[in-house]
C-alpha cells in the first residue's frame, strides 16, 4: 500500500488510500491525468484565486480535461488587477466553464453592511465572503482541486495529494512544485502573469488584507500582515462542516 501523508492526522480513508496507490508513482509523482479521467473520482471543480501562480494549475488541468469547471470565489474585495486577470486567463488559456461563487447578499447586509468587517474580524469576513460562498457552490461537486504547495508556509509543509474536506475529496496536484518549477512552466507555455507579481506581490488575496512583500520575507508574508492569521478558512479538514444562516454564522 502506498504510504500517504495524513494532513491533519486521521484524514485518511479507503478512497484516499486507493487513489494514492493508483496514482502516486515513483518519486512521489502524481499521475494527474489519471485522476482527472477516473470516473470513480466523480465531478471535480478547480477552485482558483486567480492569484500569482494560478495560471499553472488552470493550464495543467484544462490541458487534460478542458471541460473542468473553474471556480473563482468573488469576495467583492479583490484587487482590480485580479478581476482583469480573470478575464485575461479566461480568454488566453482558455477557460471554457468559469463559475463564480459570490457571498450571500442577505448575509452581508446583516454581518458586514458597511463592508469593513475585515478590520475588526478578518476570520468572520473570510468565512462569510469565501468559505460560505464556496461551500454553497461545491454542493454540485464530489471534490475540488487546489493549487496549494508545500513550500508556501509552515502550515502546508505536510500537504498530501489527496485529502478530505468535509464530505468532499480534495486534490492538491502541485504540492511538490517549487518556485523554479512554476517559473519554468510559465515560460514553457507562455502564460500571462498576474500584473501585481511584478510589483512585489508573490501571494495575492483580497485587496484590504494583502500587501507587497519586502526582500527576504516569505512568499505569504503579505497576507493578513500584522494579524494572527495565515489561512482564509476555506480548507475545512476531514471533519469540517459549516452552517450558514442569515441571522448568524458559526463553524462547528
Amino acid at each position: 500500500m502506498h504510504e500517504i501523508d495524513s494532513w491533519p492526522p486521521g484524514g485518511d480513508d479507503a478512497l484516499l488510500s486507493k487513489l494514492a496507490d493508483r496514482y502516486i508513482g515513483p518519486g512521489n509523482l502524481l499521475d494527474l491525468a489519471g485522476v482527472l479521467l477516473d470516473p470513480a473520482v466523480g465531478k471535480l471543480a478547480l477552485v482558483s484565486s486567480f492569484g500569482a501562480e494560478s495560471a499553472v494549475l488552470i493550464h495543467l488541468v484544462l490541458a487534460v480535461a478542458p471541460e473542468t469547471d473553474v471556480v473563482f470565489v468573488d469576495t467583492g474585495k479583490h484587487f482590480d488587477e485580479t478581476y482583469d486577470y480573470v478575464n485575461v486567463l479566461t480568454h488566453s488559456v482558455p477557460i471554457r466553464n468559469l463559475k463564480v461563487a459570490k457571498p450571500d447578499q442577505r448575509l452581508l447586509a446583516v454581518e458586514d453592511s458597511d463592508g469593513d468587517l475585515y478590520k475588526s474580524n478578518p476570520d468572520s469576513c473570510c468565512t462569510i465572503r469565501k468559505t460560505f460562498a464556496l461551500q454553497d457552490l461545491l454542493v454540485e461537486y464530489d471534490g475540488w482541486l487546489t493549487g496549494r504547495k508545500r513550500f508556501q508556509s509552515g502550515s502546508r509543509t505536510t500537504l498530501p495529494y489527496f485529502e478530505r474536506d468535509g464530505a468532499h475529496l480534495k486534490v492538491n496536484p502541485l504540492i511538490l512544485w517549487d518556485p523554479d518549477t512554476l517559473e519554468a512552466y510559465f515560460l514553457r507555455h507562455d502564460l500571462p502573469r498576474h500584473p501585481l507579481v511584478a510589483r512585489g506581490y508573490p501571494s495575492i488575496g483580497c485587496q484590504p488584507c494583502t500587501r507587497a512583500v519586502a526582500p527576504g520575507e516569505s512568499q505569504r508574508a503579505g497576507r493578513w500582515s500584522g494579524v494572527d492569521k495565515v489561512e482564509c478558512g476555506i480548507h475545512l479538514g476531514p471533519d469540517g462542516t459549516f452552517t450558514r444562516t442569515v441571522e448568524k454564522h458559526r463553524r462547528r
